[in-house]
C-alpha cells in the first residue's frame, strides 16, 4: 500500500514503518532466543548490560520494549507468541523476501509492461508455493 501510494497522511506511513520495526525485532529476538545466541558485544539500551550473555525472555522483553513502544501486555503476548513458535518471525521475513524479489524480477523483465495489480492477482492465483519455488515462479508472471 506504501508503494501505490496510499500512505499519504504522515501518521499512517508512521505506522507502517513502525509495524516494519516491530517486524525486525521480531526477527532478532527469535533468532537470539532459539538458536541461544549471546548479545552481541554492541548492544546499547537495556540490553548493555547484558553484552555476550545469553538472551532471556526477560531481555527479550526489554529490548521489545525499548523498539516498540507498545503496552506491557502486548509485550507479553507478542513475547509468548515469538518463544513459543521459533522460526516464525524469520519465515516471516524470509516469505516477503522471496515475494519482493520475485515482483522485482517480473518488473525488470516486463519493464513499462509491468502491471503491479495484475501481477498481485496472478501470483495469489498461484497458491500455496514452498520457498524454493515461489520466487522463481513470481519473477515468470
Amino acid at each position: 500500500m506504501d508503494e501505490l501510494g496510499y500512505f499519504t497522511d504522515p501518521g499512517t506511513r508512521l505506522g507502517y514503518l513502525d509495524a516494519q520495526q516491530l517486524r525486525a525485532v521480531r526477527v532478532v529476538i527469535d533468532i537470539g532466543m532459539h538458536l541461544g545466541l549471546p548479545v552481541p558485544d554492541d548492544a546499547e539500551g537495556a540490553l548493555a548490560g547484558h553484552r555476550g550473555q545469553p538472551w532471556t525472555p526477560e531481555l527479550a522483553r526489554a529490548f521489545l520494549g525499548e523498539h516498540s513502544g507498545a503496552t506491557p501486555a502486548f509485550l507479553d503476548s507478542e513475547l509468548v507468541r515469538y518463544l513459543g513458535l521459533p522460526g516464525q518471525a524469520i519465515s516471516y521475513k524470509l516469505g516477503e523476501r522471496a515475494w519482493l524479489e520475485g515482483r522485482e524480477a517480473a518488473r525488470r523483465a516486463r519493464g513499462d509492461a509491468f502491471d503491479r495489480k495484475a501481477w498481485h492477482m496472478a501470483a495469489l492465483s498461484q497458491g500455496s508455493l514452498g520457498l524454493d519455488d515461489l520466487a522463481a515462479e513470481l519473477a515468470v508472471l
